[in-house]
């Protein structure tokens, strides 16, 4: 098992811990201010990873809203979970199997990271199994007060280790491992 392939969540919340607003809209997911110079954290995130794992629902928020003409996951061999019988694409797989079987299936054939890129149900179950090693959390500077939480309630706690801190136009991400 290649043990340098690591399974890392990169993903933007609210202050209040919200991935989606109450209508699973994301219109929200901006900085403090425009203009200026940007830091590009997911160009240089991307390099690093060559798999992403997604829930439908983020996959057909993607295909339906957010980019319906172009899949912007084309250069990445992408995982849907779901009972859903998807179309078939090029480096898209759609697939009912166990989060947790799938990642441990990929880690043992090598390669670069992979990227949990969301939902919030995928990540329940990948931080119940204990499977993500990294994650790299954006704050937005906004509080929704309700919505998709990324965080549910868990059966015990998950000690982290900050790894690193950036900001740009009021987003905050933070980097951690786990202890």
């Amino acid at each position: 098992m290649d043990e340098f392939r690591q399974v890392v969540l990169f993903i933007a919340m609210s202050l209040d811990g919200y991935i989606a607003d109450s209508n699973g809209g994301v219109e929200w997911l901006n900085g403090q201010e425009d203009g200026g110079e940007h830091v590009d954290t997911y160009a240089e995130f991307v390099k690093g990873i060559d798999t992403v794992l997604m829930g439908w629902n983020t996959y057909h928020q993607i295909v339906t809203e957010l980019s319906p003409t172009e899949w912007v996951y084309s250069d990445f061999t992408t995982y849907v979970f779901t009972h859903h019988k998807g179309r078939p694409a090029e480096n898209i797989r759609f697939t009912e199997e166990s989060p947790a079987k799938l990642i441990r299936q990929l880690k043992a054939c090598g390669g670069k990271d992979i990227w949990v890129c969301g939902g919030a149900d995928l990540v329940s179950q990948l931080r119940h199994s204990d499977l993500i090693d990294q994650y790299i959390v954006s704050i937005i500077p906004t509080l929704l007060g309700k919505g998709i939480r990324l965080f549910g309630e868990m059966e015990k706690e998950q000690m982290l280790y900050l790894t690193k801190i950036q900001n740009d136009h009021g987003i905050v991400e933070l980097t951690y491992r786990r202890r």
